[in-house]
């Protein structure tokens, strides 16, 4: 039995698999690594033979690499994911955002575009009859006087006791512009 070998680097001069090819009895799904070694691992995942790599897509997703998926976007999820376990994924804010983005692209959105993105911190400041409100952008949400509220949209009915868009009513949305001969009716152009 040989030793162990924890370098990275070692075990890619090696010839053994990478940590994310561990032994079947390992339950950390086979991402056991600090800064250096997931570089390492990421760097080394381009020299590892194709049957490896969906050894360890199986160990890492607990399925089947998709059917017909290029080998270059197996390496590229393997070192997404060790990334993201070295360093953190995405924020919850940013993963909403995604899932509105696709959403929006698969009911056949023309464009694209993301709008206005909002950095945490960011502070929304809108006058309503005469009073300045101040919302605080969180990174799970937002706040107003104290209170912590997933959307600008009940803050905004907070704010009017109305219904209103939230990014309308803070000004982060463009309103439709509607042509003359929309906005008169027909037969008037």
């Amino acid at each position: 039995m040989r030793p162990a070998i924890h370098d990275a680097t070692a075990r890619q001069h090696s010839g053994e698999p990478l940590s994310v090819i561990s032994q079947a009895g390992d339950r950390s799904n086979g991402l056991r690594c600090s800064d250096m070694a997931a570089e390492g691992e990421i760097a080394g995942l381009a020299d590892r033979p194709t049957h490896e790599l969906r050894l360890a897509w199986r160990k890492v997703y607990r399925r089947e690499p998709p059917l017909g998926l290029s080998r270059d976007l197996v390496i590229r999820a393997l070192a997404n994911k060790l990334q993201e376990r070295a360093y953190g994924g995405p924020s919850a804010s940013m993963k909403r955002r995604l899932t509105t983005l696709a959403g929006e692209f698969e009911k056949g959105g023309l464009c694209l575009d993301p709008g206005v993105v909002l950095k945490t911190g960011a502070r929304l400041v809108r006058q309503w009859r005469g009073h300045a409100h101040t919302v605080l952008v969180l990174d799970d949400g937002f706040e107003y006087e104290g209170q912590r509220y997933r959307s600008l949209t009940m803050i905004a009915a907070r704010i009017t006791g109305a219904h209103w868009s939230g990014p309308r009513f803070f000004g982060m949305t463009k309103r439709t512009s509607r042509s003359l001969s929309t906005a008169v009716g027909p037969g008037h152009e």
